[in-house]
């Protein structure tokens, strides 16, 4: 069972503590604010009231024990980076920090976050890739090269197989499952030999110019 520390109950913060606790991790939460360390309490395992710029409490907290370690504090960057700080100088394995522009991210990265967050940025990018075409459902962007990328199928690959419009070869990115049908309950594996269809929804994966080339987007 993955063990973690969530320092920051905002609605970032909470959402996390949440979703970690429907994968059975071990949640322990923490904010300044009693109201939000109430409303989270059934969703954890654990959850305190407390200042996480506060050497003392944080040392309380064991979190070289936790696995994982998110600090997910809104308001002053000056806490964010304080508790990073403090939290790779008690021990803390492996520490997430958010930022909220790029220099944020500079910064916590400096002061020891082995991975900063940044999903203002995250989610701008990811709106914008979706609304730029009609032929872009979704996307999710794996590193700065390659994405994943929910994708209809173009009218020119109606009725042909993949061996025939050969993607890979072609622009070097892979199709790794297909979404069928107008409820898309069928998805599968493709074959070489599969037939695309009009209704077809594409999962592509490969870096981001190979597949904007594919798709015209």
């Amino acid at each position: 069972m993955t063990t973690v520390l969530i320092l920051g109950l905002g609605e970032f913060g909470s959402n996390i503590a949440k979703r970690m606790s429907e994968f059975k991790c071990e949640v322990m939460a923490v904010d300044i604010k009693e109201e939000r360390v109430d409303d989270i309490l059934p969703f954890v395992g654990s959850a305190r009231i407390g200042d996480s710029t506060n050497e003392e409490f944080l040392r309380s907290l064991g979190v070289n024990s936790y696995d994982v370690c998110i600090v997910a504090l809104g308001g002053l960057f000056q806490s964010s980076l304080e508790t990073t700080n403090l939290l790779k100088e008690l021990g803390a394995p492996f520490v997430v920090s958010r930022a909220t522009n790029d220099v944020q991210m500079k910064f916590l990265k400096m002061s020891g976050a082995d991975e900063v967050v940044y999903p203002e940025k995250q989610t701008a990018i990811r709106l914008a890739t979706k609304y730029a075409s009609e032929s872009i459902l979704d996307f999710i962007q794996l590193d700065n090269n390659y994405s994943i990328y929910e994708m209809k199928a173009p009218k020119e690959w109606f009725g042909k197989t993949l061996a025939q419009i050969d993607i890979r070869k072609k622009f070097k990115i892979n199709m790794l499952t297909i979404k069928r049908g107008n409820d898309g309950n069928e998805v599968f594996i493709p074959a070489h030999d599969t037939v695309i269809q009009n209704d077809d929804v594409a999962f592509i994966i490969g870096e981001v110019q190979d597949i904007r080339k594919c798709f015209k987007v």
